[in-house]
């Protein structure tokens, strides 16, 4: 059997569209896969019970038929991490649970894809690390990585380093067009020749780096209040908090954003419909802006949210969702296994007994 644990050097690298292309991907060999998430980090809260979304996706594009208990044994909580601060949980009894239910999980399975917990280091406080991880389950290491600039690389040497003989390879993911070719031609032969195998590049994609203003409003519960388009997707966030003068300039600068400013600022508002880097705004406090701005926006085809939350609240929840990128779906994984086999070389990973 093939077990192969994937984990990142930071959060939101793509660990989860990655793990089920690769469990898919090997399904299409005549294989039969399983999937095991041993920290649930990706929490939201499911009749009355903390679950991570990563399991139940996976349950449902692999089909399979185990518990979410079996899938995600650590739901790793503030709650969770307190108590074992505190002493209230027992590491060496986690350890054995996670093992069990690994085992239970793997019976009659050909390959395993065991994904990581937020970052590497991610369950430090009961000794369970994604390097402690796959020396438990005896797993291989895809180390999943982004590039933005050269030093970038230390933290992947880092990683490599803890990793330690266990790592298959690194894989960069979302590389953007400016960097591409500097990774491919001086970041990889140095990986190399430090016998750090790099197994494919896989660049930055509007379907996956960004969020769509849809899924966006969704995620933030935020009302639509216009009649415009919401499928354009967003990468990051501007927010308006200066004078009218500057914020066009400031926006002028910026592309594929969402606004963040104030249900009263009108000035701001009428600004920032004029920049064409400005996807959507999303006005907060829960103040509904005048018709004509409303006016404006559909005639323009930019989308106006409002969200309930003052404004720092809603800046902190749309950097979390933004960062994350794409909600995780069916068809997130489906482009992820293009990508991967366009651009990856994961025969020898997939292969391995």
């Amino acid at each position: 059997m093939t077990t192969v644990l994937i984990t990142g050097t930071e959060e939101s690298t793509g660990k989860t569209a990655i793990a089920l292309a690769l469990a898919q991907l090997t399904r299409e060999q005549d294989r039969s896969v399983g999937y095991m998430k041993p920290k649930g980090t990706r929490l939201r809260s499911v009749v009355g019970k903390t679950l991570d979304e990563d399991p139940m996706l996976a349950r449902e594009l692999l089909d399979l038929d185990a518990e979410m208990h079996e899938l995600e044994p650590i739901v790793y909580s503030p709650t969770f991490i307190q108590g074992a601060i505190r002493g209230q949980e027992d590491p060496d009894e986690l350890h054995e649970t996670v093992r069990d239910r690994f085992e239970s999980l793997a019976t009659g399975r050909d390959f395993m894809a065991i994904e990581g917990g937020g970052t590497l280091s991610t369950g430090g406080v009961v000794d369970l690390t994604d390097p402690d991880v796959a020396d438990l389950l005896d797993a291989q290491v895809l180390l999943v990585a982004g590039y933005q600039h050269p030093g970038d690389v230390d933290e992947v040497l880092w990683a490599a380093d803890r990793v330690g003989e266990r790592l298959a390879g690194v894989l960069f993911n979302t590389v953007a067009d400016g960097v591409y070719d500097r990774l491919e031609s001086d970041v990889v032969p140095f990986l190399e020749g430090r016998e750090i195998p790099v197994l494919g590049i896989l660049p930055r994609t509007k379907e996956l780096a960004g969020v769509s203003i849809a899924d966006f409003a969704a995620e933030l519960g935020a009302e639509i209040a216009t009649d415009a388009p919401t499928d354009a997707y967003i990468e990051r966030l501007s927010v308006g908090a200066m004078g009218a003068d500057a914020a066009l300039r400031h926006f002028r600068r910026t592309k594929d954003a969402v606004l963040i400013t104030g249900g009263d600022r009108s000035d701001i508002h009428s600004v920032a419909l004029e920049a064409p880097g400005i996807k959507c705004l999303c006005l907060t406090g829960g103040f509904r802006p005048s018709s004509a701005v409303l006016g404006k926006a559909e005639e323009r085809g930019v989308p106006i949210l409002l969200a309930q939350s003052d404004t720092l609240t809603t800046i902190e929840r749309t950097e979390e969702i933004v960062h994350a990128g794409r909600t995780r779906d069916e068809i997130t994984v489906e482009r992820m296994r293009e990508l991967l086999t366009d651009h990856a070389d994961l025969h020898e990973l997939l292969d391995h007994e």
